[in-house]
């Protein structure tokens, strides 16, 4: 394989790694999605106490977003099959641009070949969400309020829609890390240099931000109010 080839494919499997490592690493640091998921499950839990229609609406947000990041990504995907089909401008653009570089045209097919790959995972991660955000909603109006609701069924309610979050985030991640794809088509070591500071900047994000701080601090005053009113 040549350096060219591998740069290339470098952030698909970066992405793909980092999907796997980030697991590992929230078991010795709660991550922002953690903390979140700690939030959720509040949530249905404060739901099954109430009879208002506050919740179907954050659900409706939720999922309008996720929709429109979907249909977004089968834009993205159609638009790279275009390009597919406009190779001789896209070349002649390419060596216009004078980097200096000799990219044959099997490297860029190989490249829009990884562009599409990390578009059609993008695509599929929101559908999935979509879906899981869909099954929570149908749980959550699911809720019988006249009787109490039982902590196994809040967290399997709650646990149906972290796992939508948890595939939105991939969506997300994916698109993080096309950009790099972009960037290599000024340099190899430009795309690179983008991916790894891609998995900088969401490391940070998800451990290290003031948004972490921020929902890790209403967790703790929240958990405080519950202990005191268990207590009295």
């Amino acid at each position: 394989m040549t350096i060219t080839l591998l740069t290339s494919v470098f952030p698909l499997l970066v992405y793909l790694a980092y999907n796997i490592v980030v697991p590992q690493v929230e078991k010795l640091r709660p991550s922002l999605s953690v903390i979140m998921n700690m939030q959720r499950r509040h949530w249905v839990a404060n739901a099954t106490r109430r009879e208002s229609p506050f919740d179907a609406i954050l659900s409706g947000n939720i999922m309008g977003s996720v929709s429109f990041l979907a249909s977004t990504a089968v834009l993205l995907v159609l638009a790279v099959f275009a390009v597919f089909g406009q190779l001789p401008t896209l070349m002649n653009a390419l060596e216009s641009l004078s980097f200096d570089r000799n990219l044959t045209v099997v490297d860029v097919q190989a490249h829009l070949a990884v562009m599409l790959a990390m578009f059609a995972l993008a695509f599929f991660a929101f559908t999935l969400s979509l879906r899981q955000f869909n099954h929570f909603c149908i749980m959550l109006g699911a809720l019988d309020h006249d009787r109490e609701t039982g902590e196994e069924e809040i967290e399997a309610i709650a646990q149906m829609n972290a796992l939508g979050a948890k595939n939105f985030n991939s969506g997300i991640r994916a698109y993080y890390f096309s950009v790099s794809t972009v960037a290599w088509f000024v340099s190899e070591w430009v795309g690179v240099a983008t991916c790894l500071a891609t998995v900088l900047v969401l490391a940070h994000r998800e451990f290290f931000s003031s948004s972490h701080r921020t929902a890790a601090s209403a967790a703790v005053i929240a958990a405080r109010h519950r202990k005191a009113k268990l207590s009295g």
